[in-house]
């Protein structure tokens, strides 16, 4: 999860759903069963209602998730691809896969 700009709240959370190969589903029948996770273990609190499914995450060589270029991609925000980056394509990816953030 990310936080992503909202005019209301400030921030609001974002999920990107990396499923293993073995499950096969819908991806919208996927982010609703994660929302409904959310909702059943956090509580309304979370506000949690924006997620999508993805196929894979950008991540540094250690493994770490590059939660802030996420961040900036689903807000449009102009960011720096970190030296760290263990594939830059996942970005362009991302940018593709992340719909307009009026749309997210």
């Amino acid at each position: 999860m990310v936080g992503i700009a909202d005019e209301l709240k400030g921030q609001v959370p974002m999920g990107l759903v990396v499923p293993k190969a073995s499950i096969i589903k819908d991806p919208d029948e996927l982010v609703d069963e994660v929302r409904l996770m959310v909702r059943e273990q956090i509580g309304a609190v979370a506000s949690f209602r924006k997620a999508l499914v993805v196929t894979r995450l950008p991540k540094t060589r250690s493994g770490k998730i590059l939660r802030r270029c996420i961040s900036k991609i689903a807000d449009g925000e102009p960011f720096v691809v970190p030296s760290t980056i263990d594939d830059p394509a996942v970005l362009d990816e991302l940018r593709e896969a992340i719909p307009a953030r009026s749309n997210v």
